[in-house]
């Protein structure tokens, strides 16, 4: 889709219900960064009693509590239409508890398994304990990304499939606590990581992903901010404790 066509569509889903650690953040971050390179938008937010528009371009998951999570993976499961745009190539960049249910299963309230969406091959579950603070990685080199950093808050294991590549290599921090010492996955134009921060105001090269992926065409190159003076700073406090 080229930027002179019509504007992209990125609909924020079910932020009643996934939108535990101010992940908004990343909604905002996609239109100013779009914006400030004269690529029209179009935001939609969709409650969880609202059907999900197959039409959209990128679509944004949020973090959740264990009963919100359930609740999500079973409505988006029956709406389907999130479904259909991720068949069509649409992009979709999920966030924890998001991240999870677009996997085959991940842990309910009291551990037991609940079916995701299938979205990417990964299996979560509940780990013995819990990953707080922060989080560095190396990311994959064929996706052109630098060095992502977050704050992960998550007693979640995931488990990546043969279906799937890691998003990147923890240099710091726990990422999907499988022992295989991975943070986030991707498949196609679906990626899913246990950032917070929010994610893609903490990591303005990984929201230029999901633009290229959306528009299927590389971008004209933004002068640094103090998002990215920002991020140079946390990363640089992080890799220099003992």
């Amino acid at each position: 889709m080229g930027a002179s066509q019509r504007p992209l569509k990125i609909v924020w889903i079910y932020p009643d219900l996934l939108s535990t650690y101010g992940d908004q953040g990343n909604t905002i971050v996609l239109e100013r960064r779009a914006a400030l390179r004269g690529i029209p938008t179009e935001m939609v937010h969709v409650r969880s009693d609202q059907r999900v528009p197959a039409d959209g371009d990128i679509f944004l998951l949020g973090g959740g509590e264990d009963r919100p999570q359930i609740l999500a993976a079973q409505r988006l499961s029956r709406d389907g239409g999130l479904l259909q745009a991720a068949q069509r190539g649409a992009v979709v960049f999920a966030v924890c508890a998001g991240y999870q249910l677009l996997g085959h299963e991940f842990g309910g309230e009291e551990g037991q398994p609940v079916a995701g969406l299938g979205l990417l091959d990964i299996r979560s579950g509940r780990g013995e304990h819990r990953a707080v603070g922060e989080i560095v990685g190396e990311v994959s080199t064929e996706l052109n990304v630098p060095r992502i950093t977050g704050f992960e808050n998550h007693q979640g294991v995931t488990h990546l499939g043969q279906g799937v590549k890691p998003l990147a290599k923890v240099v710091s921090g726990i990422g999907n606590g499988s022992g295989d010492g991975f943070e986030g996955a991707y498949s196609g134009h679906v990626l899913g990581t246990y950032m917070h921060g929010p994610a893609l105001v903490r990591n303005p090269g990984l929201a230029d992903l999901l633009l290229r992926w959306a528009l299927g065409q590389e971008l004209q190159p933004l002068a640094p901010s103090w998002a990215e003076r920002l991020r140079d700073e946390r990363l640089n406090a992080v890799l220099s404790t003992p």
